[in-house]
């Protein structure tokens, strides 16, 4: 009998913010996966380790998942990723993979998670805490109001036209691009509130666009609040 595939979101950073359910299928997991070259390296490793401290007593197995854009690349990785998660489940396995925030919101589990439902074995989804929700509540502010829109755009390609899209607008991944980001937004007039690994020991919070720095880390996220109403 074949085992089964979850895809768990372990939330922004902190450990206290895993959820009950995820910490209930790490427990119960034959596998745990998590993506990066080296395991113990990983970030969604050292989230659950910190709430889940026996979490080296499990198989745990790393899934190379490059950040890049090149395509074939890129389906060279997912489908070699694909075919560990199937020798382990073909081996009857629970089998968890972790994956930061919530496994719905552009995550590279998902292309795993497409290609292993294809071949007929048995998934789920398991929701976690998302970045942009994390980053809001730490800065003790709400995301949006009444009729608001919210927009969650990947600031790694071109966001001129949409931070000029009414409500509030969520920049993520702007990673290097950082630099161009703040400009496009000082043209039009917008500021914005950035967390840099959030959750995480080595976090840091920056109040307006003219305190973020050019450069950031990957984990790096901008809140833009629509200033139509003010």
């Amino acid at each position: 009998m074949r085992g089964k595939l979850y895809g768990v979101g372990v939330g922004p950073g902190d450990p206290e913010l895993l959820t009950l359910k995820a910490l209930r299928l790490v427990r119960e997991a034959d596998v745990i996966v998590v993506p990066g070259q080296e395991a113990k390296e990983s970030v969604a490793y050292k989230i659950v380790k910190g709430a889940y401290p026996s979490l080296d007593e499990k198989r745990i197995l790393a899934i190379h998942m490059p950040m890049t854009k090149d395509k074939e690349m890129l389906e060279k990785h997912h489908d070699q990723g694909a075919q560990i998660l199937c020798e382990e489940l073909d081996q009857g396995r629970q089998v968890v993979f972790l994956t930061l925030g919530d496994p719905t919101v552009y995550s590279t589990y998902l292309y795993l998670h497409q290609r292993i439902g294809k071949m007929g074995y048995d998934t789920e989804i398991v929701s976690g805490i998302t970045s942009f929700c994390a980053v809001a509540a730490r800065l003790n502010t709400g995301l949006v109001e009444k009729a608001e829109p919210l927009h969650v755009i990947p600031a790694s390609y071109q966001i001129e036209d949409a931070l000029k899209l009414p409500g509030t607008k969520v920049l993520m991944k702007a990673g290097k691009k950082m630099k161009a980001v703040k400009e496009q937004m000082t043209a039009l007039g917008e500021d914005g509130m950035m967390i840099e690994n959030c959750g995480m020991p080595n976090e840091k919070i920056y109040k307006s666009v003219e305190e973020i720095p050019d450069t950031a880390g990957y984990y790096s996220l901008i809140i833009v609040k629509d200033r139509k109403g003010e």
